[in-house]
This record gives C-alpha cells, sequence and structure tokens, in this order.
C-alpha cells in the first residue's frame, strides 16, 4: 500500500492506533457482545493490519496481528477490562469503579472457598442476558478467568506482559 510506503511502517502503526484501534478500544461497552457484532469490528482491525504492513485485501493477517502485537478485538476487550480490575483493586481506579467490585474474601459466608486463595471477584447475578454486560458483571468474570499468577502481578506492567 502507498500509505505504509510513504510513511513507513512505524509512522503507519502509530496513525492507524489514533485514528482506528482507538475507537475499538471501548472495555466495558463492548463486553459480552455476540459475535455477530464483534466481526465487523475485527475486520475493521484486520483491514487496519493490512494498510500499515501493505499486504493485499485477500492476504491472512494473523501472523499480522501476532507480529503488530495487536490482540483481536474479542481479547482486546478481555484485557481492558482485566487491566481496569487491576487498577480498581490497586486504588489506581476511580472509587466508582472501585466499588462495583467486591472480593470473594470480604464475604463472610466464603471464607472456606478456594476462590478466596485465588483473588477471585464475586460475580453478581442476572437474569436477564443484556444485564451480564454490565460492568459489576463482566469484569469479575474476566478477571477470575485469569490465573492465579496474572492476578497477583506487582505491577502494572508485569500484568500486561502476563495477561
Amino acid at each position: 500500500m502507498i500509505f505504509s510506503r510513504l510513511l513507513g511502517r512505524d509512522v503507519a502503526c502509530t496513525v492507524v492506533t489514533a485514528l482506528v484501534l482507538s475507537r475499538i478500544d471501548c472495555n466495558a461497552v463492548l463486553s459480552a457482545l455476540p459475535k455477530s457484532t464483534i466481526a465487523p469490528l475485527q475486520r475493521v482491525l484486520n483491514a487496519a493490519a493490512r494498510v500499515v504492513c501493505g499486504l493485499r485485501p485477500r492476504d491472512h493477517v494473523t501472523d499480522t496481528l501476532i507480529g503488530l502485537h495487536w490482540l483481536p478485538v474479542a481479547a482486546r476487550i478481555e484485557f481492558k477490562l482485566c487491566l481496569l480490575v487491576y487498577q480498581a483493586l490497586n486504588g489506581l481506579a476511580p472509587s466508582y469503579i472501585t466499588d462495583m467490585l467486591q472480593p470473594v474474601s470480604t464475604l463472610d459466608r466464603q471464607v472456606t472457598l478456594r476462590s478466596v486463595d485465588n483473588n477471585d471477584l464475586f460475580i453478581f447475578r442476572s437474569r436477564l442476558r443484556l444485564g451480564e454486560r454490565a460492568f459489576h458483571i463482566a469484569a469479575p468474570r474476566a478477571w477470575n478467568s485469569l490465573p492465579s499468577d496474572v492476578k497477583t502481578a506487582d505491577t502494572f506492567e508485569t500484568l500486561k506482559t502476563l495477561n
């Protein structure tokens, strides 16, 4: 593509990150969406990777996404949710976000559960499928799915590399 040849790969990557990827990274808003809704966003991400690397429209982009260190859209949503939970648990997020999360270890009746040792969060119940997209339900579900060594990361940068 002429865009990446004129600007160079690093500059093209920066421009695409600023203009395209910033629009895709709406963590809590996109959580638990059906695959049919996420698919167009994934196609936009794939097209952005093709523009940056100068690939043809029919070329596969999986290896390109890995080389650019870009996660697929569904994984980006989970990653952003987990980062926000980490910030909330370590006092780096606003109090209104922190108040939505409740560690299992703070519950009175749950002291004997294995999830207390895993740094798990309590997942609230929802009667509706739409309710599962709420932050206070989707974020603990994403956090609890992480391995325990990731949940106990010392620093924010360590969490980003382990996740």
